[in-house]
């Protein structure tokens, strides 16, 4: 498998024709993004083991917003139950990639405990909130550097991982050796992707709040942002694939 290593260009206009394809269907792909979110908010309130089956599920929804944007981006129909298509092939390589991405986010939180003493972790897998003082202390920042540091290479091996696997019928190792593969090659648009989202998704709406006083209407402007904002970026996911792996023929 071959991918095309493109300029850091690119990377911008990932986002730009994901708006593209969001444009041409923004009211079913909204529809679509928060139907995902509500579905995960719905599988992480089970007790227990709620939030560790929701990121196991994760890439075969992911998945199944791809199939959303790929059939918008070809002029197809959009079927009734695309929103749980991600389920239907390879399920097996698309559920060992979510318990793939839980070990390896555990691991990590795992790690930076020995720095912060468990506050991260307690945090983020838990949701208990420490004191406003431990969170400003070092040992969370150096915990939270650490985090960050080693979640880059995962999320490298994870961004094309799903789609491989269901498109290409790819083994859950294969897809994240040729993803993990694709995105060091393209590392300078990946780069350029990241300042955009970046910028769009917290400066901006930063700068109105403070411009604004944070009142009623910066809130008003970073939902409206938030609506528009979250299916170009899973539309941008698509994009990035088809830029990338565009010289392959799918599986289908």
């Amino acid at each position: 498998m071959q991918a095309l290593t493109l300029p850091a260009s690119r990377g911008l206009r990932w986002l730009i024709e994901g708006f593209a394809i969001f444009r041409r269907k923004p009211i079913l792909l909204t529809f679509l993004v928060f139907g995902y979110w509500l579905s995960m908010a719905v599988i992480s309130a089970i007790p227990y083991l709620g939030q560790i089956i929701s990121f196991v599920l994760i890439p075969a929804f992911s998945v199944s917003l791809m199939n959303a944007c790929r059939i918008v981006d070809e002029d197809d129909v959009m079927p009734p139950q695309v929103l749980f298509s991600g389920f239907h092939r390879n399920l097996q390589a698309l559920l060992a990639l979510g318990a793939t991405y839980v070990v390896a986010s555990m691991g990590i939180l795992g790690l930076s405990a020995l720095f912060d003493g468990g506050i991260l972790f307690r945090m983020l897998v838990v949701g208990e909130m420490p004191d406003p003082e431990a969170l400003a202390g070092t040992s969370v920042f150096i915990a939270a550097q650490l985090a960050i540091v080693l979640l880059v290479p995962v999320m490298m091996a994870f961004w094309f991982a799903p789609v491989l696997a269901a498109w290409h019928d790819m083994s859950a190792g294969k897809s994240l050796f040729f993803s993990l593969v694709a995105s060091v090659r393209n590392w300078r648009a990946f780069l350029t992707y990241s300042l955009a989202v970046g910028i769009i998704g917290i400066f901006v709406p930063r700068l109105l709040g403070a411009l604004g006083g944070g009142g009623s209407l910066a809130a008003m402007f970073t939902v409206a942002l938030s609506m528009v904002l979250l299916p170009t970026v899973y539309a941008s996911f698509y994009v990035s694939y088809r830029d990338v792996f565009g010289n392959l023929r799918d599986a289908d």
